[in-house]
């Protein structure tokens, strides 16, 4: 599993950078492969997004981004990590 460190000054370069990392993961063609986001919450307020992306043949993979601790953690289709991404201020 690799780390590595970026930045992004707006959650739609987030969502971008995402949708390519799982695209890329399963050799997906983003525009057939549509990335959906559903929103974290906790005490009521938003605290981060669940991404996933939806392959052939029932195939799912996704990203957690927490906003409180600055990362997207990478899930293959089986629901093992295989990325882990620290967020860094731009």
């Amino acid at each position: 599993m690799s780390q590595v460190v970026v930045a992004f000054s707006a959650v739609e370069e987030l969502a971008e950078f995402v949708h390519s990392v799982l695209c890329d993961k399963d050799a997906l063609d983003p525009t057939q492969a549509p990335l959906f986001r559903t929103p974290l919450k906790r005490s009521g307020r938003v605290c981060g997004l669940v991404f996933h992306v939806e392959g052939p043949r029932l195939l799912r993979t996704s990203a957690v981004w927490s906003s409180d601790d600055n990362c997207i953690i990478f899930y293959d289709s089986s629901g093992l990590r295989f990325r882990e991404v620290t967020l860094s201020e731009k």
